[in-house]
Protein backbone atom coordinates (compact mmCIF):
# COMPACT_ATOMS: atom_id res chain seq x y z
CA UNK A 1 0.00 0.00 0.00
CA UNK A 2 1.56 3.29 -1.46
CA UNK A 3 0.56 6.32 0.73
CA UNK A 4 1.42 10.26 0.74
CA UNK A 5 0.56 13.33 2.01
CA UNK A 6 -3.14 13.57 2.66
CA UNK A 7 -3.71 10.02 2.81
CA UNK A 8 -5.76 7.93 5.74
CA UNK A 9 -4.11 5.11 7.70
CA UNK A 10 -4.45 3.50 10.56
CA UNK A 11 -1.70 2.84 12.50
CA UNK A 12 -0.32 1.58 16.02
CA UNK A 13 1.45 3.89 19.19
CA UNK A 14 4.61 2.87 19.50
CA UNK A 15 6.27 5.37 21.54
CA UNK A 16 5.61 8.36 23.77
CA UNK A 17 7.29 11.64 24.23
CA UNK A 18 6.79 14.37 26.03
CA UNK A 19 6.48 16.25 22.35
CA UNK A 20 4.45 13.72 20.66
CA UNK A 21 3.99 9.73 19.72
CA UNK A 22 5.68 7.34 17.44
CA UNK A 23 2.81 5.86 15.56
CA UNK A 24 3.79 2.57 13.43
CA UNK A 25 2.45 2.30 9.87
CA UNK A 26 1.86 -0.35 6.98
CA UNK A 27 4.73 -1.47 5.57
CA UNK A 28 7.22 -1.71 8.24
CA UNK A 29 7.12 2.63 7.93
CA UNK A 30 6.43 4.95 10.93
CA UNK A 31 5.52 8.50 11.68
CA UNK A 32 5.58 11.05 14.36
CA UNK A 33 2.66 12.58 15.82
CA UNK A 34 3.26 16.39 17.39
CA UNK A 35 1.92 16.97 20.19
CA UNK A 36 0.18 19.90 18.68
CA UNK A 37 -1.65 17.18 15.93
CA UNK A 38 -3.32 14.86 19.01
CA UNK A 39 -6.53 16.88 19.45
CA UNK A 40 -8.28 20.18 19.17
CA UNK A 41 -8.02 20.79 22.37
CA UNK A 42 -4.84 21.80 24.42
CA UNK A 43 -2.73 18.75 24.76
CA UNK A 44 -0.59 19.28 27.86
CA UNK A 45 0.65 15.43 28.75
CA UNK A 46 0.30 13.18 25.68
CA UNK A 47 0.34 10.04 28.28
CA UNK A 48 -3.60 11.68 28.84
CA UNK A 49 -4.01 10.87 25.13
CA UNK A 50 -2.42 8.36 24.04
CA UNK A 51 -1.16 4.76 25.32
CA UNK A 52 1.33 2.44 23.58
CA UNK A 53 0.20 -0.10 21.64
CA UNK A 54 -3.26 1.97 20.76
CA UNK A 55 -4.57 1.67 17.57
CA UNK A 56 -4.86 5.28 16.08
CA UNK A 57 -6.22 6.40 12.64
CA UNK A 58 -4.09 9.24 11.10
CA UNK A 59 -3.66 11.21 8.07
CA UNK A 60 -0.41 11.38 6.87
CA UNK A 61 0.21 15.92 6.85
CA UNK A 62 4.20 15.64 5.53
CA UNK A 63 6.96 13.65 4.32
CA UNK A 64 10.31 15.45 4.29
CA UNK A 65 13.75 15.35 1.96
CA UNK A 66 15.25 12.65 4.74
CA UNK A 67 11.90 10.35 4.31
CA UNK A 68 10.81 10.90 7.59
CA UNK A 69 6.41 10.89 8.11
CA UNK A 70 4.77 13.84 10.03
CA UNK A 71 1.54 12.65 11.34
CA UNK A 72 -2.40 13.80 12.48
CA UNK A 73 -4.54 12.06 14.21
CA UNK A 74 -6.78 15.42 14.78
CA UNK A 75 -6.82 15.65 11.23
CA UNK A 76 -7.89 12.34 10.79
CA UNK A 77 -11.51 13.09 12.19
CA UNK A 78 -13.83 16.05 11.60
CA UNK A 79 -13.54 18.79 13.85
CA UNK A 80 -16.01 18.62 17.15
CA UNK A 81 -19.10 21.32 16.44
CA UNK A 82 -18.46 24.43 17.52
CA UNK A 83 -20.77 25.81 20.72
CA UNK A 84 -23.16 27.72 20.23
CA UNK A 85 -23.22 31.89 20.36
CA UNK A 86 -19.17 30.83 20.32
CA UNK A 87 -16.78 33.05 18.17
CA UNK A 88 -17.45 35.82 15.71
CA UNK A 89 -16.34 37.35 12.60
CA UNK A 90 -12.79 38.10 11.78
CA UNK A 91 -11.61 41.95 11.99
CA UNK A 92 -14.93 43.22 13.72
CA UNK A 93 -14.09 44.07 17.78
CA UNK A 94 -16.06 43.00 20.66
CA UNK A 95 -19.41 44.52 21.02
CA UNK A 96 -19.96 45.95 17.08
CA UNK A 97 -23.36 45.31 16.71
CA UNK A 98 -22.86 45.53 12.94
CA UNK A 99 -25.35 48.26 10.76
CA UNK A 100 -23.63 51.26 9.44
CA UNK A 101 -23.67 53.28 12.70
CA UNK A 102 -20.24 54.65 14.04
CA UNK A 103 -18.89 56.89 17.05
CA UNK A 104 -21.42 58.09 18.76
CA UNK A 105 -24.06 57.29 16.45
CA UNK A 106 -22.77 58.96 13.06
CA UNK A 107 -22.63 57.01 9.93
CA UNK A 108 -19.57 54.85 9.80
CA UNK A 109 -17.51 55.69 6.76
CA UNK A 110 -18.19 52.58 3.89
CA UNK A 111 -15.83 49.57 4.29
CA UNK A 112 -13.29 50.25 1.65
CA UNK A 113 -13.39 47.38 -0.83
CA UNK A 114 -9.90 47.58 -3.09
CA UNK A 115 -6.46 47.04 -1.92
CA UNK A 116 -5.95 50.47 -3.49
CA UNK A 117 -8.69 52.01 -1.23
CA UNK A 118 -7.68 50.34 2.15
CA UNK A 119 -4.30 51.81 1.40
CA UNK A 120 -5.47 55.22 0.95
CA UNK A 121 -7.32 55.33 3.94
CA UNK A 122 -4.33 53.72 5.89
CA UNK A 123 -2.08 56.57 5.00
CA UNK A 124 -4.56 58.98 5.36
CA UNK A 125 -5.07 57.93 9.04
CA UNK A 126 -0.98 57.19 9.59
CA UNK A 127 -0.41 61.05 8.20
CA UNK A 128 -2.94 62.77 10.64
CA UNK A 129 -1.05 60.76 13.64
CA UNK A 130 2.59 61.75 12.16
CA UNK A 131 0.84 65.66 12.18
CA UNK A 132 -0.52 64.99 15.97
CA UNK A 133 2.63 63.39 17.01
CA UNK A 134 5.08 66.73 15.17
CA UNK A 135 2.37 69.48 17.03
CA UNK A 136 2.62 67.58 20.21
CA UNK A 137 6.70 67.55 19.63
CA UNK A 138 6.61 71.18 19.00
CA UNK A 139 4.72 72.44 21.78
CA UNK A 140 6.59 70.27 24.41
CA UNK A 141 10.09 71.70 22.98
CA UNK A 142 8.80 75.73 23.47
CA UNK A 143 7.92 74.99 26.92
CA UNK A 144 11.31 73.63 27.62
CA UNK A 145 10.23 69.82 28.34
CA UNK A 146 12.94 68.22 26.17
CA UNK A 147 14.20 65.32 27.67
Amino acid sequence: MEFGVGSIVEGKVTGITKFGAFVALPEGKSGLVHISEIAYTYVNDVKEHLKEGQEVKVKVIGIDENGRINLSIKKAMDPPPRPAGQGRPMGRPAGHGGGNMGFRGKPAPAEPTSFEDRLKQFMAASDSKLSELRQAERRSSRRGGRK
